[in-house]
């Protein structure tokens, strides 16, 4: 029996499954000077599923994650979020940029609850639900600070609480972890996974970063440079939770290695063979 307190991933009604038919995107079509940022994109997301998205700078991966949310239209094609077409806006979301996009003027604690206001959401479940996290996350010290007066790894901890809060179906992130430095990000890495466990919400992550994506997901989507299509579907057959650091694992290197070799065939990276025989050589 459910109730009307209960949040859809609690009903176990409503995780999202997202379909991403034949989309392309072409920015100023209209134009002499059309630019064409993505080439005939499907997907097929399965709810309550991590999946990553990796390609080079500008191949439209943030383009792809803001269609999901129907902030961007496609040029043609179509994206379903839970059995219906995207064609504006959707709520049952949680969204996290690189950069935390704190107010300053507000405290940890209520950056968080800034949800409750602007969704209209009864603010006893979410002040339960943002103690929870600040407590998962070991932050409940910070809620009364200000966003000066924390470090970075902090402010994306809050940002993270905040894209938590209402316990969306679905959460899309782009680049989360990019304004942090490496043992920041191994630790906030660790600690999304950890949420995300708990909960099982379907996950789109954006990245520029190889590990990172395997570290985290079940599946990766690897795109091709602009225009960007998906050029290979990687099942991540690694058991859960995975350990902070990865990088000695052989299995978590096979799948480095593939999805880098692959940007190699595609021109992305270069020099990788030389590489890895002086790496023999020495």
């Amino acid at each position: 029996m459910t109730t009307a307190t209960q949040s859809p991933a609690e009903q176990g009604l409503s995780r999202s499954t997202i379909t991403i038919d034949n989309v392309t995107k072409v920015f100023g079509e209209d134009t002499a000077t059309p630019f064409r940022a993505l080439k005939s994109v499907s997907m097929d997301i399965r709810a309550g599923e991590f999946v990553s998205v990796v390609g080079p700078s500008g191949c439209g991966k943030s383009t792809l994650m803001l269609m999901i949310a129907g902030l961007q239209p496609q040029t043609t094609g179509h994206v379903v979020v839970a059995g219906k077409e995207v064609t504006g806006p959707i709520t049952d979301v949680g969204i996290t940029f690189q950069d935390h996009l704190l107010l300053d003027f507000r405290t940890a604690e209520e950056n968080v609850m800034l949800q409750a206001d602007i969704r209209g959401l009864p603010k006893d479940t979410i002040q339960r639900r943002s103690d929870e996290l600040f407590a998962q996350l070991n932050l409940a010290s910070a809620k009364k600070r200000y966003p000066v007066q924390l470090s970075g790894g902090m402010r994306q901890r809050v940002s993270l609480i905040r894209t938590l809060v209402h316990d969306p179906s679905l959460i899309l992130m782009d680049e989360p972890f990019g304004a942090l430095d490496a043992l920041t990000r191994l630790q906030v890495r660790t600690d999304l996974e950890q949420l995300w466990l708990r909960r099982r919400p379907t996950v789109v992550f954006i990245t520029h970063s190889v590990e990172e994506a395997v570290g985290l997901s079940d599946r990766i989507f690897v795109m091709s440079p602009s225009p960007g299509e998906v050029v290979e579907v990687i099942d991540v057959e690694l058991p859960r939770p995975r350990p902070i650091v990865l990088g000695e694992s052989p299995d978590f290197s096979y799948y480095v290695d593939r999805i880098y070799r692959r940007f190699q065939e595609m021109g992305v990276l270069h020099g990788i063979e030389r590489s890895t025989q002086n790496d023999a050589a020495s």
